[in-house]
């Protein structure tokens, strides 16, 4: 039965999915699962039928598609297996470069504990159709084009054995003890865009999806509680805290339970089950709830239901600074790695990453981009949004991004750092990535504040969500908006902070007086042009502030104090390595000089940003 509400999301959705077709040279494919899986506890395989009806929404005419097939990474001698091993000679710093959850374990994985997906069927509009696989990834050449604007329906059946956790997807959690963490568990069809097909393998890292709507029916042991992505249509049938208050929940006879799941206009599906999860919910609003499912095994009670206390707490700011969150319901999950987003839920180790990893549902739930290339407009954004949103809810003051800076300049002295451009996946080290996708990714956001105010900044924020959710944007994407927003030219921070590993550094050269008046020169060590606050402070506890935009700007930033007068000079152009500024005040009045008190700006060498003046 339709309801109302569900109407009014139904409708919502179409117009999402409407405006990303209707913009003038956009589009992207749309894809509908419609999935019945049937587990075998006692064996840990399951087996698999699954109809994707797929739509071409691009001009071109498709004569094949790939799959993604996650759980083959998950054997000896594979290429995350050998990845990991051969990252693994690598010292730095006195650490061995492996991913430690990873190391050799898969390696050492005997028959029973590999993961497959085993491809027993699979069809186009009835035809079968010929396939190679090349071991995470499925290739099908089709026996008929999908021509534009067309759409076809792909059955797949398939058999699968869980692996025992790893990285993200898996069985007996050593470390939980959660029995199932189902993430990249299903013939998953490749994300094919004006770039063409991107057919990843599974060898560490991110992922990409094609946005659509996921039918999932879950047969397993009825003693197994399960959480996950979409909405459970059958909650009174289920219970397990998931029915109507009030209901007499009956379940059906035998020794299963199916789950019907719904989830609309997202990228992924996951679920996870154990037989021990306590489940609580909190209604946060009337049209948002949290879900919390957890084992008490290596973290307390508390420190789990503080989650849904502080969640509770964070959702207004996080809307307010972010963007609306879109979906009827939340979910954090007992089990994974670490901590690992997907749509509408995540999966925890322990309860400490909840902010980040929920936080994601903007940077990777509703932007999408395609994580391998753009990874740290994933987790570099996600980074960023945490430390302000720990932030608020600790009232903690001052320069809350000082930890990813100081990443960051430890991977510059580490002479280690790629640029971001780089993909995910080919990295020389996990140590140069992780600084890169996480800290670095961070700074560019905390950076543009200082080049263009932080309330322009923010603004940014709010107009690429309104612009770009459900639409996977580029970096690019990005930058136009932030250019239109602030009026600023900033195809060059891009460039330089993105593309290349240049750095900031600026310095005070020297201070002298000159006809009554101080004159301050600046000198550019670095290679990254950027626009320069200087800031004067006098005996009398006044202060001044003195801003050079950057020349290849084409603008300023607006002033950010009221408090603090500012004088305002020409460019500097990027040619010319120092500029010299004055104050009308008398040099004996200064006490002292500082470029960038924000500390915003992402100078490697802070110590000749700043000196005090003696008498």
């Amino acid at each position: 039965m339709i309801t109302q509400r569900t109407f009014c999301l139904l409708f919502s959705i179409v117009l999402v999915s409407a405006s990303a077709l209707a913009q003038p040279g956009k589009w992207q494919q749309r894809v509908k699962y419609t999935m019945n899986i049937d587990v075998d506890v006692t064996t840990n395989k399951f087996t698999g039928k699954q109809q994707l009806e797929y739509t071409n929404n691009s001009p071109d005419t498709l004569d094949k598609v790939f799959f993604h097939l996650y759980l083959n990474a998950f054997q000896p001698g594979s290429m995350m297996d050998t990845r990991s091993r051969e990252l693994g000679k690598i010292s730095i710093g006195g650490r061995l470069d492996w991913d430690g959850r990873v190391k050799d374990r898969i390696l050492n994985l005997k028959p029973e504990e590999v993961g497959y997906q085993h491809i027993n069927a699979l069809k186009m509009d009835g035809i079968v159709q010929k396939y190679r696989i090349y071991e995470t990834i499925m290739e099908v050449q089709l026996s008929k084009a999908i021509l534009p604007k067309s759409s076809v329906v792909f059955d797949i059946d398939y058999d699968a054995q869980v692996p025992l956790q790893v990285r993200r997807t898996g069985r007996d959690n050593p470390t939980s003890k959660v029995q199932y963490s189902m993430s990249q568990w299903y013939p998953k069809l490749c994300e094919y865009d004006n770039e063409g097909w991107h057919p990843t393998p599974y060898v560490a890292r991110e992922f990409y999806g094609v946005w659509g709507d996921y039918d999932v029916k879950i047969t397993i042991d009825k003693n197994y509680i399960l959480g996950g992505t979409g909405y459970l249509q059958n909650a009174n049938q289920i219970g397990y805290g998931y029915e109507t208050p009030g209901t007499k929940v009956v379940r059906p006879a035998g020794k299963k339970l199916t789950w019907i799941f719904s989830a609309p206009n997202v990228h992924d599906f996951m679920w996870a089950a154990d037989k021990e999860y306590k489940h609580v919910t909190k209604v946060v609003r009337p049209d948002l709830t949290l879900h919390l499912l957890y084992k008490a095994t290596n973290a307390t009670e508390a420190e789990w239901l503080n989650i849904l206390t502080q969640a509770e707490k964070a959702i207004p700011y996080m809307e307010k600074t972010f963007g609306a969150y879109p979906w009827k319901q939340y979910s954090f999950i007992h089990g994974g790695d670490g901590g690992m987003e997907y749509p509408m839920s995540t999966l925890l180790v322990g309860p400490g990453a909840w902010l980040h990893e929920w936080l994601h549902s903007w940077y990777q739930g509703m932007m999408a981009t395609n994580e391998s290339l753009f990874a740290w407009m994933d987790e570099g954004f996600t980074q960023y949004a945490e430390e302000r949103v720990a932030a608020f809810l600790s009232n903690k003051k001052g320069f809350v991004q000082q930890d990813n800076y100081d990443n960051y300049f430890y991977l510059v002295q580490s002479k280690l750092e790629e640029p971001l451009t780089t993909h995910a996946d080919h990295f020389n080290s996990n140590f140069a990535y992780s600084i890169a996708a996480y800290s670095k990714g961070a700074v560019f956001m905390e950076q543009l504040g200082y080049v263009t105010g932080d309330s322009i900044r923010d603004r940014i924020l709010l107009e690429y969500y309104k612009q770009w959710r459900f639409k996977h944007p580029k970096v690019n994407d990005f930058i136009q908006i932030a250019q239109k927003v602030s009026g600023l030219q900033l195809d060059w921070y891009r460039e330089y902070f993105v593309s290349t590993t240049k750095t900031v550094d600026y310095g005070i050269d020297s201070i002298w007086e000159e006809g009554g008046k101080t004159r301050i020169r600046i000198k550019n060590n670095g290679r990254i042009p950027m626009p320069i606050d200087l800031q004067l402070t006098f005996k009398d506890g006044s202060k001044e502030l003195h801003y050079i935009p950057a020349y290849l700007m084409f603008g300023k930033k607006p002033s950010e104090s009221a408090l603090i007068p500012r004088i305002t000079y020409e460019p500097w152009r990027w040619t010319h390595p120092d500029y010299t500024i004055e104050s009308s005040r008398k040099l004996a009045d200064v006490t002292g000089v500082e470029i960038d008190p924000s500390q915003r700006m992402a100078d490697i060498n802070r110590e000749d940003n700043k000196i005090e003046v003696k008498p």
